[in-house]
């Protein structure tokens, strides 16, 4: 059976760590989008520009190599 392409690589704590940092984004989109703008626009804002700054950090995390 061949490899699947899609596979990571690299170490299981960058893995772990691209995955909660991912997660994180996810729960602050959908707060924001869904519960906190009825509440708080301003709130809702911020909770969305720290979920886009989210990503980035995530990816040089999970390609972090400390060999």
């Amino acid at each position: 059976m061949p490899e699947p392409k899609w596979r990571m690589t690299g170490r299981p704590g960058n893995q772990r760590a691209y995955l909660w940092i991912m997660g994180t984004c996810v729960v602050l989109i959908v707060l924001a989008w869904f519960v906190v703008r009825l509440f708080s626009v301003p709130a809702a804002i911020g909770m969305s520009a720290v979920a886009a700054v989210l990503p980035p950090i995530a990816a040089i995390v999970a390609n972090n190599r400390q060999d």
